[in-house]
């Protein structure tokens, strides 16, 4: 199948629960220092806004980094973690409803080199710090367009079967009540198979 980069209208959709489903197998591609990199999607946590306690933006929250979460579906949100990781996501649903998806891991698939010379020599991926890293995101990249800008995501046609898709409760969000124990993280149960789909 010939590369196709996913639409606005794909991430403009209300259900962000879908959205980070359905963007296992997915293929992140940057073109970040004129370095092109890239890798399938294979972890996702669903963030659904002003009503979500686990969300940036629970209860109507509106800040200087939290605003581009307010901005219209297909656009980037990156955030710096403990002052060392810099977590890509993506913005969806209409503009002013600030759901959005964190992408937790990766499989590589393109510019290898480059993304391991960006892990300090490791090949590691399996986590949303070690993915963007790898990938080359940073925090000046938040309020980039996934259409237009140098970071999209595109369709492979990598198939992920129903059955090997896990979900459950998302990572590190015991703060959030009970909304800690949503079922909004999905991950692929063997993501090496993808590379041979």
């Amino acid at each position: 199948m010939k590369p196709r980069r996913i639409p606005r209208s794909f991430f403009m959709r209300s259900s962000v629960t879908t959205i980070a489903r359905e963007l296992l197998g997915k293929v992140i591609v940057s073109g970040i220092d004129d370095v092109r990199t890239a890798g399938i999607i294979t972890e996702t946590e669903a963030y659904a806004g002003v009503g979500d306690r686990a969300s940036h933006a629970h209860g109507g929250r509106r800040t200087e980094r939290t605003e581009v979460m307010y901005a219209r579906g297909g656009t980037v949100y990156v955030y710096l973690c403990y002052g060392i990781h810099h977590l890509f996501n993506v913005v969806t649903n209409k503009e002013d409803v600030p759901h959005a998806v964190l992408v937790r891991g990766i499989v590589p698939i393109a510019g290898l080199d480059r993304m391991k010379e960006r892990r300090g020599g490791r090949m590691t991926t399996d986590g949303p710090g070690t993915a963007a890293q790898a990938l080359g995101i940073h925090v000046r990249h938040s309020g980039s367009d996934l259409i237009a800008g140098p970071i999209r995501i595109e369709d492979h046609g990598h198939q992920v079967p129903d059955a090997d898709i896990k979900v459950g409760p998302r990572i590190g969000v015991d703060y959030a009540g009970d909304d800690a124990a949503l079922p909004y993280r999905f991950w692929v149960g063997r993501p090496d198979a993808l590379l041979s789909r």
